[in-house]
């Protein structure tokens, strides 16, 4: 706080956060550096998949995104 005064956040910012406090609050997440489920705050987002609306969907983050790649790829050899 240069010159004693604090710096307002803008609007924008200020929903920013409250979004990004609203996800890492109620939903369900699944590290990929530890191996397992989180709930709410953990690892960096960088580090896991999710948001997840249920622990069970969390802990099938992996099967559920290998699915979608074979989905991907069936869809791009159709189109092709």
């Amino acid at each position: 706080m240069a010159g004693g005064h604090a710096r307002a956040r803008s609007p924008d910012r200020q929903r920013q956060e409250a979004d990004m406090s609203d996800v890492q609050g109620d939903n369900w997440w699944y590290c990929l550096k530890h191996d397992r489920v989180e709930h709410g705050a953990g690892c960096p987002n960088s580090q896991r998949m999710g948001p997840y609306p249920d622990e069970a969907t969390a802990a099938n983050a992996l099967d559920l995104a290998a699915r979608r790649n074979e989905e991907w790829d069936e869809d791009e050899e159709r189109n092709t």
